[in-house]
């Protein structure tokens, strides 16, 4: 009887394996066909390359996809060494007590809904931007500090759960010959959790390309190529959010779908990336 209920179990888990693929390869058909107008309408390579201009049949969405890369970049970048420090006290340089109330608060920032982020990227960091460094406060760079501050949470649990993952016995035995915590960290902790902790900055990244609300309130929604960090820029989710189109079938409309196939590549490249570095990992290990 057990055997038969780990068959119908293991069938059943297959099937459920067999319809998400299913799902999701018919999401990106989906939109590909949609998306088939606009590229029989102009040059092919042009909507990947060119700029945005409808008024002259110009579809381009080179902009938006410079202003997403500008964006996520550094808001990865900025996120790294708050994460990598936040990570590194949970793990091994705080006391007890402050390791549970920054693990408390960490997981506390999953649960804020971003368009509280964005608020207060609204009311409080644009006008400091403004004031202190110059433009006009709504750019690349406000929107890739309140970013950082959104996705630092996946890293920073990302971190810590690889920290924390590696064998107790290598750091028991860099004690023993001496090693202090610092040492133990950096020589035996960070060598051990590169691989998860790769696959964290990666998963953080891809959560900073696909947001929408963070890169729609603060970036300032200018469809250009951003030179500069004080530049306004406008991200695929944005662009996706803010075009309007009265006619279905109008190659503006059409536009969106180009986005969503980026966006869609721009996901599956890093999964694929965070289940090869997971999967070396466990080989290692």
């Amino acid at each position: 009887m057990s055997n038969l209920k780990e068959i119908i179990a293991a069938k059943v888990f297959f099937l459920s394996t067999i319809a998400s693929a299913v799902m999701i390869l018919a999401i990106f058909g989906f939109m590909i066909v949609l998306a088939i107008p606009i590229f029989r309408a102009g040059n092919f390579t042009a909507i990947w390359t060119g700029p945005w201009a409808p008024h002259e049949g110009l579809y381009g969405i080179w902009p938006m996809i410079s202003g997403t890369l500008w964006i996520a970049l550094l808001a990865t970048a900025l996120c790294l060494p708050l994460s990598l420090g936040t990570s590194f006290v949970i793990t091994s340089l705080g006391g007890l007590h402050l390791r549970k109330v920054l693990g408390t608060l960490v997981r506390f920032m999953t649960g804020i809904p971003t368009v509280i982020y964005g608020f207060v990227g609204v009311f409080l960091l644009v006008p400091l931007v403004r004031e202190g460094i110059g433009g006009a406060g709504m750019c690349v760079l406000t929107t890739g500090m309140m970013l950082a501050v959104l996705i630092s949470p996946t890293m920073i649990l990302f971190f810590t759960d690889s920290l924390l993952a590696v064998d107790s016995s290598y750091v028991q035995a860099a004690k023993a010959l001496g090693a202090n915590r610092i040492q133990r960290l950096l020589y035996v902790r960070v060598p051990g959790a590169k691989g998860g902790m790769v696959a964290g900055i990666i998963l953080a990244l891809g959560r900073a390309l696909g947001d929408t609300l963070i890169a729609l309130m603060l970036a300032g929604n200018a469809i250009q190529v951003p030179h500069a960090v004080l530049e306004p820029a406008r991200t695929l989710t944005a662009h996706i959010a803010l075009v309007k189109a009265a006619d279905f079938d109008s190659l503006e409309f059409r536009s969106i779908f180009a986005c969503g196939i980026v966006l869609y590549l721009f996901a599956a490249t890093s999964t694929v990336a965070v289940r090869r570095m997971l999967r070396k990992k466990e080989v290692s290990f």
